[in-house]
């Protein structure tokens, strides 16, 4: 990291900072999770051990507040031979994924991992998505204030966007789609939230989260501006 680097991420952090309550909340609630959901890691550390052997975890560089990069943990759901730097997207029916893989996708639950993401404060429980260096470039535009926030495991894109592999047109390419729809989208979500977001409101969407693993999901923008049209 440069010293433009450097002085970009003083900035946007100084301006992210979500104050001494909701970094204890964060960690509350993350240690709480862990200890919870620690029989159900288990036994998916063993079904991924099984079903193809190491790695279990996959580690990905992602954008953090002040567009500093930090490692972000997953279960893993490819196939271990496939190529770690291959397609950035996870479209429908991508046939790197494994039988386990994909009941991981369908939960949510290779996202377990990111708790500890959330402990060492690299992420909260609740902030945007954090972004793949692969779309660093689509932050221009205004877009880039979604960087002062510290990204989250859950928040309104989590949730409205949980099936976003099915939402990609078998017509177009994705990564276009992904460019010109979906990330704008997104964005704008994000930023109409989060500059007056309050902790009863994040209260409501970490609920929200969870209830979007037993399938309670609001439509996605996309779906409702198709119905619309």
């Amino acid at each position: 990291m440069n010293a433009t680097d450097r002085s970009l991420h003083r900035h946007f952090v100084a301006v992210s900072a979500h104050g001494l309550a909701r970094r204890l909340i964060d960690i509350a609630v993350a240690c709480f999770a862990a200890v919870l959901f620690a029989p159900l890691m288990l036994v998916i550390a063993i079904a991924l051990l099984v079903e193809g052997g190491r790695p279990v975890l996959f580690a990905q560089t992602r954008l953090g507040a002040g567009a500093r990069p930090f490692r972000m943990y997953k279960f893993r759901k490819f196939d271990v031979r496939s190529d770690p730097h291959g397609f950035a997207l996870t479209v429908a029916g991508d046939n790197r994924m494994t039988t386990v893989g994909r009941v991981l996708a369908a939960t949510k639950f290779d996202e377990l991992p990111q708790l500890w993401n959330v402990i060492i404060g690299d992420m909260a429980i609740v902030g945007p998505r954090p972004e793949s260096l692969a779309f660093a470039d689509c932050f221009h535009g205004g877009v880039e204030a979604v960087l002062r926030y510290k990204p989250g495991l859950l928040g309104p894109t989590q949730v409205l966007f949980r099936n976003e592999a099915r939402l990609y047109p078998q017509c177009l390419d994705p990564l276009t789609y992904y460019r010109e729809i979906l990330f704008p989208a997104k964005a704008r979500i994000d930023l109409s939230y989060y500059p007056q977001r309050t902790l009863i409101a994040d209260a409501i969407w970490m609920v929200r989260g969870f209830l979007a693993v037993f399938g309670r999901v609001p439509p996605s923008p996309i779906n409702m501006q198709a119905h619309s049209g």
